[in-house]
């Protein structure tokens, strides 16, 4: 995975969640796509499986997963991000809860690519995968 730090944790922490979040949706797709070229299989298949995992349903559960292992620190991005106003509404067909645990999830992600935590990136999305690949 590509390393990248653009901020200081202390930095990365005084950011708007939807900053984070709107990075961390970024790296999510990435990593989720990296994943699915690596299985293998037509640009058909592999853009439905990105589709069944990047999603706001499929990110909530994949928090449910993982928030055992968060610190206090990461519970905090997510919780920051779960309570964040975008100031626009929901997508149709997706639950309020959905979205906000969603938003979470990606602040937190954009905060670990953001701070160059690659490392523990990498731990929670192998963590988020764990029941998907089952």
């Amino acid at each position: 995975m590509l390393e990248f730090q653009a901020f200081s944790e202390k930095e990365a922490m005084m950011m708007n969640p939807l900053r984070l979040a709107h990075v961390g949706d970024a790296v999510h797709d990435l990593l989720v796509r990296t994943g699915l070229a690596l299985r293998g299989g037509n640009v058909h298949s592999m853009h439905g499986g990105a589709v069944r995992e990047v999603n706001a349903q499929a990110q909530a559960q994949a928090l449910a997963r993982i928030e055992p292992m968060l610190s206090e620190c990461e519970a905090d991005i997510v919780r920051r991000g779960r309570n964040a106003n975008a100031h626009h509404g929901v997508p149709k067909r997706v639950r309020p809860v959905d979205y906000a645990m969603a938003t979470g999830l990606e602040a937190l992600l954009g905060f670990l690519y953001l701070t160059g935590q690659t490392g523990r990136l990498k731990i929670l999305y192998g963590a988020m995968q764990q029941e998907t690949d089952q």
